[in-house]
């Protein structure tokens, strides 16, 4: 780089000489002056340029901390001691001169030794932390969001994230009429700061979860216990549905039990009751004890059993009316409603029971 330089220089100064041949003695001592001080400043910037080209190609990577009330001289040493600045009286005076001093920003930054001292500075100004992504799938509950933001090292435990989700303060600041924020965590990719606090994440998602509210026309203007007790339906549609085609008509035949007093007998608020869901449900199963368990318990259950999709929630707060009351998955993914016991039990038989011997037969 620098023989480039010198190159250039050299270039500039033969020009300069073939010009000043032709010119009057005045105006040469006057010419002469002026390419003096040109020449000084392009020594300059070279200078400039090699003191605060990269240090390296690119292949050392850091992940650069800056916390809370780190000054420029602070955040300037540390640069160096990792040798990812070539001199530091000249990344502070660049800070200086671009009057970045006091606007370094909080956070973890992604740096390489393949930056030059001028794209650190844009990058420890902007404030464009380094992000991790995480998808929340449509249907998860919260300890299953706990083991997802456990593995992407955002808590330290899943009890962590649960006593952050069960927060009085957060479910007072968002009015959620309950004990938990079971069914407000808006199922999304999202991308998170590295070292976010639960707290921001909960909260995120929440603000997340009422923001795709608004698309719902029939949610505007509802009371917070309105929103919940819908939230709670979509939780378990959510649970039990696998094609969003058979989501309206299931919000129905849920709504249907409730208004004739029947049970809701949904398999998902009794696999609730797990951490995680068990292929298959026996009568064991159903008969555990919990306000969950809404074959023991008439009416919904006392709180969301995952957080649901926009879908879903539409679907509660759209339901498709029809005379069925009983529904069972196919093999398709599809459901297959019922308006009597006889018609449920023949498609229990047909889809379910049939399906179970076959896979019996073949272990054998």
């Amino acid at each position: 780089m620098i023989k480039e330089y010198l190159i250039r220089i050299k270039f500039i100064l033969s020009k300069l000489i073939t010009h000043f041949e032709h010119l009057p003695k005045k105006q040469k001592w006057i010419a002469s002056i002026s390419s003096v001080f040109l020449i000084l400043m392009l020594i300059l910037f070279i200078f400039w340029s090699i003191i605060g080209s990269s240090v390296g190609d690119g292949k050392q990577k850091y992940q650069f901390s800056i916390e809370a009330g780190d000054g420029s001289i602070k955040v300037t040493r540390e640069l160096k001691k990792l040798n990812l600045i070539k001199s530091p009286s000249y990344f502070h005076f660049l800070l200086y001169i671009h009057g970045n001093t006091k606007k370094i920003k909080q956070g973890i930054y992604s740096l390489d030794n393949g930056m030059n001292a001028k794209k650190i500075m844009d990058i420890i100004v902007s404030g464009k932390v380094a992000t991790v992504s995480v998808t929340i799938p449509e249907g998860y509950h919260n300890r299953q969001i706990a083991d997802i933001l456990l593995e992407k090292k955002f808590v330290s435990s899943k009890e962590e994230f649960l006593e952050v989700a069960n927060s009085p303060e957060i479910i007072e600041k968002f009015k959620i009429p309950a004990k938990t924020t079971e069914g407000y965590l808006f199922p999304e990719t999202y991308m998170f700061p590295l070292n976010y606090k639960p707290e921001k994440i909960v909260e995120t998602m929440i603000e997340r979860f009422f923001i795709n509210l608004q698309q719902v026309e029939k949610a505007k203007n509802n009371t917070p216990d309105e929103i919940h007790q819908k939230v709670i339906l979509a939780s378990i549609i959510e649970r039990e549905a696998k094609k969003d085609e058979d989501r309206p008509k299931m919000a129905g035949v849920f709504l249907k039990r409730l208004e004739s007093k029947m049970p809701l007998e949904s398999c998902a608020t009794v696999q609730y009751l797990f951490d995680k869901p068990k292929k298959r449900l026996f009568k064991r199963d159903l008969e555990t004890e919990s306000p969950y368990n809404t074959y023991l318990h008439q009416g919904l259950p006392p709180g969301a059993i995952s957080n649901p999709g926009l879908a879903s929630l539409k679907a509660a707060y759209n339901p498709e009316k029809s005379d069925y009351l009983f529904f069972l998955v196919k093999p398709d993914g599809f459901h297959h409603f019922s308006t009597s016991l006889e018609d449920h039990i023949n498609a229990k038989r047909k889809y379910i029971d049939k399906k179970y011997k076959k896979k019996k037969s073949i272990a054998k």
